[in-house]
C-alpha cells in the first residue's frame, strides 16, 4: 500500500474523530460521519497530483479550523477522569 493512501486514511479518521470530538452521542454523529465518507468518495478517484495535494492540504486546514479545544477523552483512557484511579488497589491486592 502506498504512503500517499495511508496518509489520505489517517486523514480520514483524523476528520471521524474530530467530528466525535463535538458530537460525543453517536446517534447524533452517524449523519456528519456519512457526510465525511461522502465527501471522501467523491474525491476517490482524483488522478491530479496538483489536485490532490490541494485536497489534503484542504482538508488539513479544515481539520485544524475544526479542532475542539477539549477533545472527548474516554474516562479510563490517560487523561480521563479514572485513569489510574484503582492502580494503587490493584497494585497492592493479595489473594
Amino acid at each position: 500500500m502506498s504512503a500517499h493512501r495511508n496518509y489520505v486514511r489517517s486523514l480520514y479518521k483524523r476528520a471521524l474523530y474530530t467530528s466525535l470530538d463535538w458530537y460525543p452521542n453517536r446517534l447524533h454523529w452517524r449523519p456528519i460521519a456519512l457526510q465525511i465518507r461522502a465527501e471522501f468518495e467523491a474525491n476517490r478517484g482524483e488522478s491530479s497530483p496538483v489536485r490532490v495535494q490541494k485536497l489534503v492540504r484542504e482538508t488539513e486546514d479544515v481539520l485544524e479550523e475544526y479542532r475542539h479545544p477539549l477533545p472527548y477523552k474516554y474516562m479510563t483512557a490517560p487523561g480521563g477522569t479514572k485513569y489510574e484511579r484503582n492502580k494503587w488497589f490493584e497494585d497492592n491486592m493479595t489473594l
